[in-house]
């Protein structure tokens, strides 16, 4: 089969509007995805560096709280054990110095604590306990000699580990102090003793208020209980039981999130001291960060928003802009196309206006011929007419004047149905039209045309217009490819309940396998000068656009088959 136009797809024309014109629901998605689309690129970044940023500026705002209480806890820390070591090695020393007898002198120990007062400092009083538990000498400003602690929990702990430093406690003193005791064995006898001494809390009370911090922070000690070592800012005093729970244990500086009474926000660093029951800790409500901190997450929100609210605008700005300028593209570019599918049909009926002149000349000849019998009975016979053959000659005329008519009305019928319209109508009945066209071709070059439509077939809802134009460069482009003596095979079935299927088949010269590929192109043609290169391109847009599918299947030599799938409904 030659081809006039041979793969892709031109639409055909067809509204975009709605009734009230507005968006046809095509544009509408259009215009959706356009915005759902850019809005996503556009914020998605916008929302992601907002985020970072804002998880940066709080982890610096954070670092800048941490930073300076645990390091504080830190240098705390290695403070308190370097306190408590020099207050171990200082009975260390007496002890291994000093011989146990020498030890048991009274005067010799008070001598000796006087050393360790001017020395040490925070030196109360300093005693020598025996394996028994026995305190048998004793320096300080109590009477304790005499005294047995064999049933005490820090005699067992030094007897175990040989070293102990106690909780703050009152005793006998009533005022908070606490022990520190070494084990020291007695090497004439092989019993051992103890050199167990009292050091005044105040020594602690007075690093804890040397230390400078804002009056809503707070620096104390406590115990593995939870028992205050120290007096606190907000926590309570000496030995009251702290409020907050004793946080777990780490062998490393430790700094916590943690909450207020009241809910407030706060930063908790803390630090175990080695050998020791004693917990340092920092507690620091930062105000002053976090009033910031809020400032800039505000600032950071509102940013946020109004650039979301402004990128929103801009994007349904230019989407309505971008989809109403495809929209009013493809109205123009459909109205040029339509302007074209009609120059394509006139141009096919002007192909068949030799075979339709010839069609009308027979009846004009006819007419002629009773016309002018009539005048020249009316003119020369003076003899009275005959009434039957004057009415025969009327009628051959009457019955010409019609078959031209009905011709010419079938032409401009043909040609006045470009605008789309979906109606209900037979496909046998069209067929049948568009192939009386060629009647005189088929007759005059003996092509044999097989009918095959089924007295069932359902009826369809499409546009019978749009249709016409299919059948019509099909069958233009079957006749021109067959030879004379042909044959060209038209048949429609039913696929199913939903489609029906129209095949029209010539035995032709057939497509080459190189040009099937292309035969739906615009300007594509097999005509040379004679073709248009646009009839089966706009085949194919109509068919697409009347939500059907159209196929072709050719070899050289042996012909062509055009198989057109149709809806039998549209959906409107």
């Amino acid at each position: 089969m030659n081809t006039d136009s041979p793969s892709k797809p031109i639409p055909v024309s067809r509204s975009e509007r709605d009734p009230k014109g507005g968006f046809h629901a095509h544009y509408r998605r259009l215009w959706l995805y356009s915005v759902c689309v850019t809005a996503f690129v556009s914020l998605t970044p916008l929302v992601i560096f907002t985020w970072v940023n804002f998880y940066q500026y709080r982890k610096a705002l954070r670092e800048e709280v941490i930073h300076p209480i645990s390091r504080l806890a830190s240098i705390s820390r290695r403070f308190m054990d370097d306190f408590l070591e020099e207050r171990r090695a200082a009975l260390t020393y007496v002890a291994r110095r000093e011989s146990y007898e020498d030890l048991c002198d009274r005067e010799k120990l008070s001598r000796t604590l006087m050393d360790m007062k001017e020395s040490f400092g925070g030196f109360v009083d300093l005693g020598v306990i025996d394996s028994d538990g026995n305190q048998r000498s004793y320096a300080g400003p109590y009477e304790l000699e005499g005294l047995n602690y064999k049933e005490q929990d820090w005699f067992e702990e030094v007897c175990v580990r040989g070293i102990h430093v106690s909780d703050v406690f009152r005793g006998y003193r009533n005022l908070p102090h606490f022990v520190v005791a070494v084990r020291q064995h007695d090497i004439e006898n092989g019993n051992f003793y103890i050199v167990r001494a009292t050091i005044d809390a105040e020594v602690l009370n007075s690093y804890i208020s040397s230390l400078d911090l804002k009056p809503s922070s707070d620096v104390f000690l406590i115990n593995r209980k939870g028992v205050l070592q120290t007096a606190s800012r907000h926590n309570g005093a000496v030995l009251d039981q702290c409020p907050m729970a004793v946080p777990p244990f780490s062998s490393r500086t430790e700094v916590l999130e943690t909450a207020g009474e009241k809910g407030e926000p706060g930063i908790l660093a803390y630090a175990y001291i080695e050998h020791s029951p004693f917990i340092f800790v920092v507690l620091k409500h930062p105000e002053h960060v976090m009033e910031s901190w809020l400032l800039v997450r505000s600032n950071i929100l509102w940013f946020l928003g109004t650039s979301i609210v402004l990128i929103v605008v801009v994007i349904l700005w230019s989407s309505t802009a971008l989809v109403n300028r495809i929209r009013d593209a493809d109205h123009r570019h459909d109205n040029t196309l339509h302007a074209i599918a009609y120059t394509n049909k006139m141009a096919s009926i002007g192909r068949m206006a030799a075979g339709v002149a010839h069609e009308i000349n027979n009846p004009l000849a006819i007419i002629n011929e009773n016309a002018g019998l009539l005048k020249d009975l009316v003119s020369i016979d003076d003899k009275p007419l005959e009434r039957d053959r004057l009415l025969r000659m009327a009628e051959k005329v009457i019955r010409s004047v019609v078959r031209c008519s009905s011709i010419t009305h079938r032409l401009l019928g043909f040609a006045k149905r470009m605008d789309p319209a979906i109606e209900r109508f037979a496909l046998g009945p069209l067929l049948e039209e568009i192939l009386s066209f060629f009647g005189k071709e088929t007759e005059y070059r003996r092509i044999a045309v097989n009918f095959d439509v089924p007295e069932d077939l359902p009826m369809v809802e499409s546009d019978l217009g749009q249709l016409q134009q299919v059948f019509l460069n099909i069958l233009s482009n079957a006749f021109a490819a067959v030879a004379e003596g042909g044959q060209v095979d038209i048949s429609v079935e039913a696929v199913d309940e939903n489609m029906v299927t129209v095949r029209i088949h010539d035995n032709g010269v057939g497509i080459p396998e190189e040009h099937i590929d292309h035969i739906f192109e615009p300007f594509f043609s097999t005509k040379g000068e004679y073709g248009t290169g646009l009839g089966l391109s706009i085949t194919y847009g109509i068919v697409e656009n009347l939500e059907g599918r159209i196929a072709v299947q050719s070899t050289v030599g042996e012909g062509t088959t055009f198989t057109v799938l149709l809806p039998i409904a549209m959906r409107r």
